[in-house]
């Protein structure tokens, strides 16, 4: 009986090694599903097109140091890229998950793979050639549930964290793997559920800034959950949603020209603005929901952004600026005043000015850059960004420049508050420490994150490829859970 025991498990267990793929009804952006190495019995993998979830239920035991097994659903992909998921729902104690990118769908491929187990801890595990022992290098990293994986070449990054928190831990490796390789999810011994799940192409190395751009996704991010949703994307520059307060659509520029975006059917529709057709990503709609404010690069000030005013459904721009470079950010409660940045000497500061023109009025005077200004709904504060401290942090004063207060104090570069419309909570875009604190750059990994109106330790609520364009101006949903982004990607033609 031992003897015919033995047999049958042996049996079985090549019957579902290497290469055994399994059907799926939805595969996302991934192409197939298959059992990796030897399993007792192939998994099963999913996709939840309206969550956007993937379910991945594997058997096997992960990564050893000889081998692997695991159900693994994939893709091809050339080139860089960077890979990022959440894992929501962790299977069980022994269970192994992640991203790997693999040369071939052989058990013994070369490899390099990011790895989170059932308590957390996360490491790099490597094959630099077929058939070698896999090796590892621990992130020092527990609880981990965001995880990233990105290749530059040869070289390969991964990062991880506790959802919340920021990457503070990264480990490197360089693999020589094929142009062409395998991408993708994996799981062994149990059920893991997937949200947020990102295959990002970067820029080229010899990108040209503000010349050359690529695809946007549109996304909607669930503040409290950290949730996301792509809602539209296309192949070209979408910048800045900003939300209507009827919760219907959203309003983004493209190529000069501003569209409405209705969530329910999925489709943009072109905003008339007659002359203004070189509008940037400065556009602000008013409190009372009636009318739209944008910066326009005028040929009658020299190709300047300045400020106008029209209907939100569309309509002939009023001039409120003569002055520029002039770039909209605020708008009173009231709908009686604008905030928005002007260069004047030399220096970019924030001014104010009534919708009806006429003097403007400057609230700011210190060397280097104050932008991204921004009122409170109750009307007592205007939030901004500021670089005075040689950091771009997050400041607020009174609507008459008076009490200005710094709110933010770590290392990254901090742009553009959005202050909810229940007043409860700050929403700003965070670029690496390494980024020049007076630029915001395109296509750079970023944070959003958020802190209490009066300040706090900022939280982390999406980790995402952008920057530019991501999130200028105010797109909180006006129920006070969602709020509008856009995130980059290259994207086939």
């Amino acid at each position: 009986m031992t003897i015919i025991y033995h047999l049958l498990l042996f049996t079985s267990i090549l019957l579902f090694a290497s290469c055994t793929e399994i059907e799926m009804s939805d595969k996302g952006m991934f192409s197939a599903s298959t059992v990796i190495g030897e399993a007792a019995a192939t998994g099963s993998a999913s996709f939840d097109s309206n969550l956007q979830i993937f379910t991945l239920s594997g058997t096997g035991y992960g990564f050893s140091e000889g081998a692997e097994s695991f159900q693994y659903i994939h893709k091809n992909q050339p080139g860089n890229f960077l890979l990022r998921a959440r894992i929501d729902d962790f299977g069980n104690e022994s269970t192994q998950t992640g991203w790997s990118v693999r040369k071939s769908l052989d058990k013994g491929s070369a490899h390099v793979s990011a790895v989170v187990d059932a308590e957390g801890n996360a490491f790099l595990a490597y094959r630099g050639q077929d058939g070698a022992e896999t090796d590892r290098i621990p992130l020092n990293v527990t609880g981990a549930t965001i995880i990233q994986l990105e290749r530059i070449g040869d070289k390969f990054i991964m990062s991880a964290a506790m959802f919340g928190e920021p990457f503070r831990n990264r480990e490197s490796v360089e693999v020589s793997l094929d142009q062409d390789v395998y991408v993708g999810l994996f799981a062994s011994n149990g059920e893991v559920q997937f949200s947020n799940v990102r295959v990002t192409i970067p820029v080229d190395e010899d990108h040209t800034p503000y010349q050359e751009y690529i695809g946007s996704r549109v996304e909607i991010l669930n503040v409290d959950t950290g949730h996301l949703e792509v809602v539209h994307q296309e192949n070209r520059s979408l910048q800045a949603p900003n939300w209507t307060i009827d919760g219907k659509s959203l309003i983004y520029n493209a190529d000069g020209l501003l569209y409405n975006f209705d969530l329910e059917t999925r489709t943009p529709t072109e905003i008339y603005s007659d002359f203004a057709t070189r509008n940037n990503n400065d556009h602000v709609i008013s409190f009372s929901g009636e009318l739209l404010g944008i910066s326009h690069h005028s040929e009658d000030h020299n190709g300047q952004s300045i400020v106008y005013v029209m209907p939100i459904e569309g309509g002939t721009p009023t001039l409120v600026t003569d002055l520029g470079p002039s770039y909209l950010h605020g708008w009173s409660a009231g709908d009686d005043t604008l905030t928005y940045t002007g260069l004047r000497n030399g220096q970019y500061d924030i001014y104010k000015i009534s919708i009806d023109g006429g003097e403007e009025v400057q609230l700011t005077d210190t060397p280097g850059l104050d932008d991204g200004s921004e009122y409170t709904p109750d009307g007592k504060y205007i939030y901004f960004n500021s670089e005075r401290t040689d950091t771009m942090q997050i400041w607020r004063m009174r609507p008459d420049g008076s009490e200005q207060e710094q709110l933010t104090f770590d290392e990254y570069q901090d742009w553009f508050p959005h202050i909810s419309p229940d007043g409860k909570t700050v929403v700003f875009l965070s670029y690496m420490p390494d980024v020049p604190s007076g630029d915001h750059p395109f296509y750079k990994h970023v944070y959003l994150r958020k802190m209490p109106l009066d300040g706090g330790e900022p939280e982390v609520i999406a980790y995402l490829y952008g920057g530019q364009g991501t999130i200028n101006v105010p797109s909180w949903s006006p129920d006070s859970r969602y709020i509008s982004f856009v995130s980059n990607t290259q994207m086939e033609d």
